[in-house]
C-alpha cells in the first residue's frame, strides 16, 4: 500500500525506475515462454476415456480436430462435491477465451472428476461457456494432476514433490488443481506441459489487476475472499 505523497515529479521518477524492472521481468518471461514451447514432449499411449456433452471421448477426441489441448484439472470430485472456491475464482478468468485460443489452433477444456450432469449444473450457474468433461472413470486425473504412485515415489509428484514440504496431502483420492497441455501429431497425443498452483498464478485475470492497485491482493483466500461470485453478499467476501 502506497505510504507517501510525492510531487508529480518525484511520481514520475519513482515510476520510470520500476519501469525497467517491469521491463525486465518481461523479458525474463518472453524467455521463460520460449523454454516452455522448447520442453521435450512425452508420448501418451493411455486412450483415457471422457464424458462430454458429445459422448464419450478418448483424449485425442477431445483435441476437437486442433493439434493442442490445454486441459484445466478443476477441483471437483467426490472429496470437493461443490466445487473448489479457488478453482472457480480461476475460472471465471477462463470464461470466454476459446474463441481466441481455437482460432490459434489450441481448445481449451476443463475436467474434473464429477459426473457431468453435476459439472454442467455447476457451469449453468456459473454462466460459463467453456467445454467440460468428466475424468471420472478414468485415472486421467491422478496420472496428470498427481501423477501416479511410482512417480512420487521418485520424486516428481505433485508441484513436482514440493508440495509435501508445503504439508499439501497427494493422496489420489484428492482433488487437486493442475494445468496440462498436449499436443497431437499424426494421431499420437504428446504431454507437453504441467503447471501447478502458483504456477498459474499469472492466468488469473483478478490477481493480475489487484496486483497494481495500491492494497493489492490483500489477504487472498482468507475470510471469504475470493467467493464464488454469487456469494459475496453472504460470506462477507466483499468490502
Amino acid at each position: 500500500m502506497a505510504t507517501t505523497t510525492a510531487s508529480r515529479e518525484q511520481w514520475l521518477a519513482a515510476r520510470k525506475q520500476l519501469l525497467e524492472e517491469e521491463k525486465e521481468l518481461t523479458r525474463r518471461s518472453d524467455e521463460l515462454a520460449k523454454r516452455r514451447r522448447e520442453l521435450p514432449r512425452v508420448r501418451i499411449d493411455e486412450p483415457y476415456a471422457f464424458a462430454t456433452d458429445a459422448g464419450t471421448k478418448t483424449l485425442a477426441e477431445l483435441f476437437d480436430g486442433r493439434s493442442q489441448l490445454i486441459v484445466y484439472h478443476f477441483m471437483h470430485g467426490p472429496n470437493t462435491p461443490d466445487g473448489c472456491v479457488g478453482c472457480t475464482f480461476a475460472t471465471d478468468s477462463f470464461n470466454g477465451v476459446e474463441p481466441h485460443l481455437n482460432a490459434h489452433d489450441v481448445t481449451f477444456v476443463l475436467a474434473s472428476r464429477s459426473p457431468l450432469d453435476t459439472l454442467n449444473d455447476y457451469k449453468q450457474r456459473m454462466g460459463w461457456s467453456i467445454p467440460w468433461v468428466s475424468s471420472g472413470d478414468s485415472d486421467f486425473d491422478r496420472d496428470f494432476r498427481a501423477w501416479t504412485e511410482e512417480d512420487r515415489a521418485n520424486g516428481t509428484g505433485y508441484n513436482f514433490d514440493t508440495a509435501k514440504n508445503a504439508g499439501i496431502d497427494t493422496a489420489n483420492d484428492m482433488e487437486l488443481m493442475a494445468l496440462s497441455v498436449f499436443e497431437l501429431e499424426d494421431g499420437v497425443v504428446y504431454h507437453t506441459y504441467t503447471s501447478f498452483d502458483r504456477g498459474t498464478d499469472g492466468l488469473n485475470v483478478v490477481w493480475q489487476l489487484l496486483d497494481r492497485t495500491p492494497k493489492g491482493r490483500q489477504d487472498a483466500f482468507i475470510d471469504g475472499w475470493p467467493s464464488r461470485k454469487d456469494e459475496y453478499a453472504t460470506t462477507g467476501g466483499a468490502a
